[in-house]
């Protein structure tokens, strides 16, 4: 069986540089790597987590946790970090924590107590207290995706912004009468991140002299949630909106499925804005403002490398671009104040 020493004859370095190749454990040129990967490849050889942890004293093991397992977000995300960790031969390990479970209560209670892993990727948490107090005992790196800030590395786009575009997005186009859509009052469902992209609305629609007439429509923020939500608040002309700011696009597209299901015509009846860019928002033909969760999953990746390297690195928050995605679910006024009186001059 083919040792550390044999993969380093075979690559033509010493046994402390093909150790280092290997392990992630301090600099090593791009080629050097590639050629000890190599060697170890054609041997057959593979480092163990006990050996490499002689050599380093890492786990070569990072937690990830998040609230959800099933959103799109949190899946795009998971793989961005599974696939750079991948690259650098570290494991994962996964804890799913709704809020208020039995299961966040484990996650950081014990688990997190164990130290079992170099560092954690917190994902869509708003910590308690309590949690966060945990994660300061936790004494490793920490690093968060997705709005909330803990006080450790983060990466996100600016959710506020983004809430603020998609509106404006929507009075630039003509519109006064917009609902923002998605969210629940006890946030349960509803994650920080979500009641930025809110807050953002409500800052567009005050700037516009509009703060009187925004309104909040709460649903589950799924696919689902917003097609229930969006059929009840379409099925009364007297008090449809002209426009709809979804909280995400598995919302919005929920919305415009509602509206197709009543006969109302997006974006001719109602125009519908997203965020995120999700997988299906092309299909939809949704107007969305664009994050790309998997980049956002390697560059945490790549803070928490970081941290690991240099522990007395100062904090660094990352805000990806989020710009809009023009499609066609999103017109102006004057399009559907034609189609409306049009509908009606023939007594529709």
């Amino acid at each position: 069986m083919a040792g550390i020493a044999d993969v380093a004859r075979a690559a033509g370095v010493s046994k402390s540089t093909a150790s280092r190749a290997l392990t992630g454990a301090g600099y090593v040129s791009p080629s050097t790597r590639t050629r000890v990967q190599d060697a170890a490849a054609a041997l057959g050889y593979v480092a163990t987590t006990s050996a490499v942890s002689l050599v380093t004293g890492r786990t070569q093991t990072v937690g990830v946790v998040m609230p959800s397992l099933d959103r799109w977000f949190f899946a795009q995300v998971l793989e961005g970090i599974q696939d750079a960790l991948l690259d650098r031969r570290y494991d994962l390990a996964l804890y799913g924590a709704p809020p208020e479970s039995g299961a966040r209560r484990e996650m950081f209670g014990h688990f997190l107590a164990r130290k079992r892993f170099d560092g954690l990727i917190a994902v869509g948490i708003e910590p308690n207290a309590h949690e966060l107090e945990r994660l300061v005992a936790f004494g490793k790196p920490v690093v968060s995706v997705g709005g909330y800030d803990i006080g450790t590395n983060a990466v996100s786009i600016d959710d506020e912004a983004a809430g603020r575009i998609a509106t404006d997005h929507l009075l630039e186009l003509g519109h006064r009468s917009i609902v923002f859509l998605g969210g629940d009052p006890d946030g349960r469902h509803t994650s920080f991140g979500d009641g930025r992209r809110h807050d953002g609305y409500r800052a567009a629609m005050r700037r516009a002299g509009l703060e009187a007439s925004a309104r909040h429509v709460h649903s589950e923020v799924t696919m689902p949630g917003g097609y229930g939500a969006a059929v009840e608040l379409l099925s009364d002309r007297r008090t449809r909106p002209s426009a709809i700011v979804g909280v995400c696009d598995e919302v919005a597209i929920g919305a415009i499925i509602a509206a197709r299901r009543l006969g109302i015509r997006v974006p001719e009846r109602v125009s519908v804005v997203g965020i995120d860019d999700h997988a299906h928002a092309d299909m939809f033909s949704l107007t969305t403002l664009q994050q790309r969760p998997r980049q956002q999953g390697r560059a945490a990746v790549q803070l928490l490398m970081w941290q690991l390297d240099d522990p007395d690195a100062p904090t660094h928050r990352i805000y990806e671009a989020s710009p809009l995605v023009m499609r066609n679910s999103t017109a102006a006024i004057d399009a559907e104040a034609s189609a409306i009186i049009g509908v009606t001059s023939h007594g529709g």
